[in-house]
């Protein structure tokens, strides 16, 4: 029945935000019994393919990362317990999408945003020098970084891997000395990207990932394999 209610919705062109049907008239629609289609509904409403906004009806859901967040951070904390490999592995997919658009960033990037990316590595040294984390800065700089290249599902992706990421980055215990090493490689971004040196931003962007990589290390057995997500030929 979900795919159906999804086939509805191609079918009928509508788009994020959209009314849907009453239950009574997607069960007329669709041939289908009322507790058939409420469990779709249930289904596709956690995948946030519809949303339900109780006393107002139906309608098609936002169609947000979330139940990927959801899913991915489930499978790290699980994988946490032996050897944080699948954290890795979202660290590495991380890396390879900022280092993968890193000469379309160098470009799109201007003052406005390297001021507003400043003021953010201003905020994580100082909270960094009191020993205190900078997950809401690490954050917004990341989604601040890919925002001029105004493609929705990069944005989307970086929101939803820095979650995961964020969720379970603390279970390693960061210290005030790694904390810094962050804040200032986050810093080196900025300059490599004012600088227009695409070369420099890739390393910037690789090193920003180090002190997390070293955290890992201490959890991660030596299998002789790439299990810490790190991209090949880096």
């Amino acid at each position: 029945m979900t795919e159906q209610i999804k086939a509805f919705i191609l079918r009928n062109h509508l788009k994020p935000g959209d009314p849907l049907p009453t239950e009574s008239v997607l069960c007329e629609s669709l041939g289908a019994s009322r507790s058939s289609v409420r469990e779709a509904i249930k289904t596709l409403s956690a995948l946030d393919i519809v949303e339900v906004r109780h006393g107002h009806g139906m309608y098609v859901g936002r169609l947000s990362l979330v139940a990927l967040v959801e899913s991915l951070a489930f499978r790290v904390q699980l994988s946490s317990r032996d050897d944080f490999t699948v954290l890795g592995e979202v660290i590495g997919v991380r890396q390879l999408l900022e280092q993968g658009l890193a000469a379309s960033l160098v470009a799109a990037l201007e003052e406005p945003h390297f001021d507003a990316l400043a003021a953010l590595v201003s905020e994580m040294r100082e909270l960094a020098d009191k020993g205190e984390t900078f997950v809401e800065q690490d954050r917004a700089f990341h989604l601040l970084l890919m925002e001029p290249l105004k493609i929705d599902l990069v944005q989307q992706l970086t929101g939803a891997f820095w979650d995961v990421h964020s969720m379970v980055a603390p279970l390693l215990a960061p210290s005030t000395a790694d904390g810094r090493e962050t804040a200032d490689a986050h810093a080196e971004i900025v300059a490599a990207a004012r600088r227009r040196d695409v070369a420099a931003f890739q390393a910037a962007i690789e090193a920003h990932y180090g002190p997390v990589r070293k955290q890992l290390a201490t959890h991660l057995r030596d299998s002789g394999n790439a299990v810490d997500g790190r991209p090949e030929g880096r």
